[in-house]
């Protein structure tokens, strides 16, 4: 009935409830036993703690102790070899100072003796080169004196190109003082015989004239050392006209084809004065262009003279090749009649080789023959065949 049941549900409850009160009692005796157990464990704990820290401390001290000792025997022992080697650094010093100076004094003389005489010898060749100077500046003045003069400026730069025609090109290649225009009395300083594809041909002129417009060049010169624009522009303006007025003056006096080519060359025996020519704007092309003259330098003309040098070779090949085709054929003809001499000359070696081969066969059948007879003496043979050359005679 309900009356059963909430009477069962009380008596339950109170059941529960004294459970769980004596759960909690023991779980709060449980609490109160770990703690004290926590408690005695970290006092143990603590304790051995404080023995190791005591005996570290005990330890530490005895090494700190130990090492203080040891530090104090070797601050002793590294401050009596530190006094040793002092002393011994001092002696060795004191020896090498004595040393050093000995040597210094001999060296210091020995030096002092060599640096006079070297001076003296200096100084006497000083004197001497002073009066070389003097010499060599009489001579620098008897040469601007020289280059002052126009036709001594001209024969320089004509006695340049010779060397360097006579360096690269065979005699009969070139010619000096020639007169290209019949009549007109007018020589070019060289010209280069240019030859004719064959032996009939023509030969033609090649005029070289040399020029050495020195005084303008050197007022450039001055005047670009001196950093003057305005006379620089001026000196080469008139430099310009020069070059201009040299090369119109050898178009009409020495370039005449046939019988020349139809351009000169202008020699410039200055590779500064031909550089500052190829610096003018259109200058170069304008020489080429209107007047037919190439202007050349030292340089520019040893490649051009070895290039004619390389054509006349090419050209002396072509002219000769026929008679090189012709020596050919006659080596082939006697090449052929060789052949047949040695032919005829093997068939002679091989007679003498079969005569030489029956003498061979006659020599052993006689020499069967003669094994039958005693032998002489090599003495006695050599009297008994004496004795028989002579009754020969």
């Amino acid at each position: 009935t309900r009356e059963e049941l909430r009477a069962h549900f009380h008596e339950f409850r109170e059941l529960v409830g004294s459970i769980m009160d004596q759960q909690g009692r023991d779980a709060a005796r449980r609490d109160d036993t770990f703690q004290q157990a926590m408690l005695a464990a970290v006092r143990e704990l603590s304790e051995q703690q404080k023995g190791l820290l005591d005996s570290f401390a005990r330890q530490l001290a005895a090494l700190t102790q130990l090492n203080e000792h040891k530090l104090d025997k070797m601050r002793e022992t590294v401050e009596q070899r530190l006094t040793v080697l002092q002393q011994d650094n001092t002696q060795k010093l004191e020896q090498i100072r004595s040393t050093v100076d000995e040597k210094l004094h001999q060296t210091l003389e020995q030096r002092l003796g060599d640096s006079f005489r070297l001076v003296s010898e200096r100084l006497e060749l000083v004197h001497k080169g002073l009066g070389e100077m003097q010499t060599l500046a009489s001579g620098v003045g008897d040469l601007k004196k020289v280059l002052g003069n126009v036709r001594t400026r001209g024969t320089l730069g004509e006695i340049q190109l010779q060397t360097l025609l006579e360096q690269i090109l065979s005699p009969g290649q070139y010619q000096s003082q020639v007169e290209v225009k019949s009549g007109s009395g007018e020589r070019v300083d060289f010209a280069v015989v240019l030859p004719g594809r064959d032996d009939s041909a023509q030969a033609v002129l090649l005029p070289i004239d040399a020029k050495f417009p020195l005084g303008d060049y050197q007022q450039l010169v001055d005047a670009q050392e001196a950093g003057d624009g305005a006379k620089t522009a001026e000196a080469g303006r008139a430099l310009e006209v020069r070059i201009k007025t040299e090369a119109k003056s050898i178009r009409e006096k020495y370039v005449n084809p046939p019988g020349t080519t139809d351009f000169a060359i202008l020699f410039l025996p200055v590779e500064g004065l031909f550089a500052e020519v190829l610096r003018r704007p259109g200058l170069w092309d304008f020489l080429q262009r209107e007047y037919r003259v190439v202007v050349t330098g030292p340089t520019t003309i040893s490649a051009l003279l070895n290039s004619l040098q390389m054509g006349f070779r090419t050209l002396a090949i072509q002219k000769r090749s026929s008679e090189v085709w012709k020596l050919l054929g006659a080596i082939k003809t006697e090449f052929g009649r060789f052949g047949e001499i040695l032919e005829k000359t093997q068939k002679k070696l091989k007679e003498a080789s079969n005569t030489i081969d029956t003498a061979a066969v006659r020599s052993r059948a006689i020499e069967r023959k003669l094994r039958q007879v005693e032998a002489v003496p090599q003495t006695q043979a050599s009297a008994v065949l004496t004795d028989m050359a002579s009754g020969s005679e």
